[in-house]
């Protein structure tokens, strides 16, 4: 053996110095990871070709280990890590030569990138990447951020620490809004920190909570790490738990696990959800803190009002806050006792079929042990006694078709039970009602009849929709008894919204949220997936931006304001109308309604078209397509370089061997620690894509087979990379916020304001290990 050392280890370490060797180098990171791996390959060829690379495998022909298997100990968890008393015999890392492996390697990569990177359809959740990429610039470039900022510090301004305060919350806004690290700190960095720096606030805490802020796009969906986390977290887990249910001894991973085995992207946002706020709020708490005991390094800042007018403290929380919480707090408790739900009275044309029992039942007895071992003795006898029951009524009982009598007495008990006010109605009069208590609160002294006629119209909406309309109603008849009381309403809401524009923060705030609303609302409600609210976010940041720079240059923008109607105009018609008109009998309303949603999509169209346009011609559409095809080239060329470089650690057993060395362990929760120990530590040299494409994959078989449930498994992958962008001295961070800092502010300043962070972070990180339920709790509330 060279060196002493087994031949894998010299591959891994040849491997390793490479990947290091090429990232220095200077060539861009993507070509240096293909690049190590071609490097590495021909080294570790060349070296066992000279017999200088020499394997210690078990030697499976030996006494012992037969003896090992005849006491029942199952081949795949002998390892020399576990049983290294056991005989030996020296092999080739390359047991059928290095020329077999390079065949065998090139032929997968071929067919790899056809898979992922010319088939398209099969990578259908990686297009979200440039989605997202594309919102995210687009943002960046049309000046939101630096609007954000400026308003955000005029509210907690005030506060001690208040500047650190907006930063946050700015940051967690450009988070849900961009995904991007590198451009949240970038552009924080240059909007912020000079005027903290010129309202006294020290350099630490200043440097400290930018980075810090920056990082939460990281975790914070719709996240970038998470969708390229996501799709490799699926197929991991999916394989990972066909493997260990095979070696309990059951057929497939539905059987042993009572589930099926997966995890989607959109699953991991409902799950990041929750993490990411926690961590929002512990920078924004600790921000507030220093202020409270160092106020002279963190000052409050008057800033000037984000208002029109004055408001006293009691009107304020009475217009902004007590009234909406009452409007909302009175809709769900409406919903509770069934004078808010659903009309809809649509009923299935064949009945249920007979329910199945918990667990499979027929199955082998070291498949049955398995799963008692997995699920416990009570949950398999209560199995076992729910398929004796289905067999004791003759079988599990197969769904029929319904008679038109029988679908006919469906519905009319479905209507009987109806709610006076359906769902739909009812969140469109609160949304109203919002609109006008807020823009009440705004202009206190103005002219209230306005709003009071808008509110006239909600009562009589709500009086109509119980006495006049039925869930029976037709659509088009339900439209026209609400026509007046809606007109009515409209007319109070127009003029609250020019009153809601006169106040700054809601100006400035409100249409990033609710693009933001609009796209993670869709993913995390399971309305779709996220490759189509990644281009509704895209398309919306294009018209956003479009309209700001309308704005800048004394234009009008009302057609990106019809074009946005437009949008929510076929929405609603979508909703509340059939537009399936392939039919045989298709209703005049319908037809109408058709027509109308046809003729809003070609408007909202013309308007992306149009908004594309001012973008072109403003010279921002140009850069950020190009910076776009710029980052998500990047993306795509690391996978192709990564999976080279995987394929190389395989090819001479050295995955097999970092997994031998894991599975060694006989607690699963200390091979977890130490994954996100080398993760945490590679993070300070490796960006994100690289430990994502190129150690998860190495890692993840083990941390995926076991019974830790996977969206926590990956959460806190992300977590541990967000740290490691924070961490000195190569936090990628730091690095970002030193290249567009003063220079009054030096890296010892950085380093020093960025620690308490990351010991924020890693105490985030403890507090989830300790209560896995902060991520698991909002998916299984929600659902898929």
């Amino acid at each position: 053996m060279l060196f002493g050392l087994d031949g894998v280890e010299i591959g891994l370490i040849i491997v390793f110095l490479c990947l290091f060797g090429g990232i220095l180098s200077g060539f861009p990171v993507a070509f240096a990871i293909g690049g190590a791996g071609i490097l590495s390959f021909g080294i570790i060829a060349a070296l066992d070709s000279a017999g200088l690379l020499i394997h210690q495998a078990i030697d499976t022909s030996s006494q012992a280990y037969d003896a090992l298997i005849a006491s029942g100990i199952r081949p795949e968890t002998i390892s020399i890590f576990r049983y290294p008393e056991l005989p030996r015999i020296g092999e080739p890392v390359f047991p059928q030569g290095w020329e077999v492996a390079l065949d065998r390697n090139v032929s997968f990569i071929v067919n790899r990138i056809n898979e992922r990177v010319l088939a398209g359809q099969s990578i259908e959740t990686l297009l979200a990447v440039l989605m997202f990429v594309m919102m995210g610039i687009t943002l960046e470039r049309s000046k939101i951020a630096n609007d954000l900022l400026t308003t955000m510090a005029r509210v907690f301004g005030p506060l001690p620490g208040g500047l650190a305060v907006s930063v946050v919350v700015v940051g967690a806004f450009l988070a849900a809004s961009t995904g991007i690290v590198g451009a949240t700190v970038v552009t924080m960095g240059l909007l912020s920190l000079p005027t903290m720096l010129r309202n006294n606030y020290s350099p630490e805490i200043a440097t400290g909570v930018i980075a810090a802020s920056g990082t939460l796009g990281q975790i914070i969906p719709p996240s970038i790490v998470i969708v390229l986390l996501g799709t490799l977290a699926g197929d991991l887990y999916s394989t990972a738990q066909e493997a260990r249910a095979q070696t309990a001894g059951c057929t497939d991973a539905l059987t042993y696990l009572g589930e099926p085995a997966v995890v989607s992207v959109g699953t991991l946002f409902q799950a990041a959800l929750l993490p990411g706020i926690m961590l929002a709020l512990l920078y924004a708490l600790y921000a507030f803190g220093y202020a409270l005991f160092n106020p002279s390094r963190a000052p409050a800042v008057e800033l000037g009002r984000a208002n029109a007018e004055p408001l006293s403290r009691n009107e304020a929380f009475t217009w902004f806050v007590g009234v909406p919480t009452a409007l909302v707090a009175g809709m769900l408790l409406l919903s509770q006792v069934n004078v808010i739900g659903s009309q809809n009275l649509q009923v299935d044309s064949f009945t249920d079929r007979g329910a199945s029992a918990s667990l499979r039942t027929n199955v082998s007895d070291a498949c049955k042990a398995s799963m008692i071992e997995l699920h416990g003795q009570e949950a398999w006898d209560e199995a076992v006694a729910e398929q004796k029951a289905i067999d004791e009524a003759g079988g599990q009982t197969e769904s029929t078709r319904l008679t038109p009598e029988q679908i006919a007495e469906l519905v009319a008990e479905k209507e009987a039970n109806a709610a006076p006010i359906g769902t739909g109605v009812a969140t469109i009069l609160l949304l109203l009602s919002l609109i006008l208590v807020v823009a009440r609160g705004v202009r206190p002294t103005a002219e209230q009849a306005p709003l009071l006629v808008g509110a006239l119209g909600i009562v009589l909406a709500l009086i109509a929709d119980v006495l006049l309309i039925a869930p029976s109603t037709s659509s088009g008849l339900s439209l026209l008894i609400l026509a007046i009381p809606y007109a009515l309403a409209l007319y109070g809401c127009s003029h609250g919204v020019v009153r809601l524009a006169q106040n700054e923060l809601i100006r400035v705030v409100f249409p990033p949220l609710v693009l933001i609303v609009a796209v993670l609302g869709s993913i995390l409600g399971g309305i779709t997936n996220p490759t189509p609210a990644a281009a509704l976010g895209a398309g919306g940041a294009i018209m956003l931006a479009a309209y700001r720079r309308l704005r800048d240059e004394d234009r009008s923008g009302m057609v990106i304001i019809y074009a946005t109607l437009a949008i929510i105009v076929s929405i609603l018609l979508g909703v509340n109308f059939d537009l399936r008109i392939n039919q045989e009998h298709v209703p005049l309303e319908s037809w109408m309604a058709f027509f109308g949603a046809y003729a809003a999509y070609l408007y909202a169209a013309f308007g992306l078209l149009y908004a594309c346009w001012v973008l072109f011609a403003g010279g921002v559409l140009t850069p950020v397509v190009r910076e776009t095809a710029k980052v998500t080239s990047m993306v795509f060329t690391i996978l192709i370089g990564s999976q080279l470089l995987n394929l190389v650690v395989i090819s001479f057993g050295g995955e097999h061997y970092i997994q031998q060395f894991l599975r060694s362990f006989d607690n699963e929760y200390k091979v977890f620690l130490i994954v996100m120990l080398v993760l945490f530590i590679l993070g300070f040299v490796l960006d994100f894509l690289e430990i994502i494409y190129i150690v998860i994959p190495i890692v993840g078989p083990v941390i995926y087979g076991g019974t830790f449930d996977p969206k926590w498994v990956t959460i806190m992958i992300a977590v541990n990379l967000q740290t490691s962008f924070l961490t000195p001295p190569f936090g990628f961070a730091l690095f970002y916020l030193r290249g567009v800092a003063p220079k009054e502010v030096t890296t010892g300043h950085i380093y020093r304001g960025v620690l308490p962070f990351v010991l924020i972070q890693v105490a985030g990180l403890g507090i989830l290990f300790l209560f896995p339920a902060i991520v698991t709790i909002v998916p299984a509330l929600i659902g898929n």
